[in-house]
């Protein structure tokens, strides 16, 4: 009877631990791992400014978002502080918390992949909008101040910090881009130089001969800060993709 009674428990226990293996296996199976990385960017051995976010491209769509962001390593001696926003299933975008260190190597690191970048010295673009000015500073030393035109009233350039995300040597602005039809009396088709983008919205950096005389005296423009040639080129140079550029009162 003992013996029974044994033998009843032990195939009990092992019936229990077999249900138990088998639901850890489910468990298991059902966690899908994160996608391989296709991109990275910035790209190995690329120098951006201060502001850079951080972008990773998945080859196949992430499911488990959180789980995948905790994945993903960016730092320089240390882990550094930043939010994600996700473009798509594919895309995760890091964004630093404040700016990242000046003159810094980068790692980011996700699974497998990899890659380094470095941060400028600190270049930043400050445009004042109730002064009339633009002033760029490097490593904390200003460098050139230039007198600026900003948004008029009713198109008022947007207070805040923009990395710039784009340049481009010549540009056509067009203001059907921004809303402004061209039957409008503010609407305009025209050619512009030394363009850097700040937002998706339409709001560049560019060279405006055509406010010149209003530069540095009043704000003429559609939202976008207006130089002269000369000081628009200089600003293309020296001004890169991921630098802060401030816009205030």
């Amino acid at each position: 009877m003992r013996s029974a009674i044994r033998y009843l428990f032990l195939a009990t226990v092992i019936v229990a631990l077999a249900a138990f293996g088998s639901g850890a296996a489910a468990a298991t199976m059902i966690v899908r791992p994160t996608p391989p990385v296709a991109a990275i960017g910035p790209s190995n051995g690329q120098v951006v400014g201060v502001a850079h976010p951080v972008t990773i491209r998945f080859a196949a769509p992430v499911t488990d978002r959180a789980k995948t962001e905790q994945s993903i390593d960016i730092r320089t001696t240390r882990p550094l502080p930043g939010t994600f926003a996700w473009t798509d299933d594919r895309e995760a975008v890091w964004t630093p918390s404040g700016f990242l260190p000046a003159d810094a190597t980068v790692l980011v690191s996700v699974g497998g992949a990899r890659t380094e970048f470095r941060t400028n010295a600190g270049v930043f673009g400050d445009a004042n909008m109730s002064a009339h000015t633009f002033t760029v500073t490097v490593g904390g030393t200003v460098v050139r101040t230039m007198p600026a035109s900003m948004g008029k009233p009713g198109y008022e350039t947007p207070a805040g910090t923009w990395p710039v995300l784009e340049k481009f040597r010549s540009v056509v602005f067009d203001s059907r881009t921004i809303g402004i039809p061209l039957s409008s009396p503010e609407g305009y088709v025209i050619n512009g130089e030394f363009a850097e983008r700040l937002t998706w919205g339409g709001v560049f950096i560019h060279s405006a001969p055509w406010s010149v005389d209003q530069q540095g005296y009043a704000n003429v423009s559609h939202g976008c800060i207006n130089l002269s040639r000369d000081d628009a080129e200089w600003v293309y140079h020296t001004i890169g993709v991921g630098d802060p550029v401030v816009t205030h009162w």
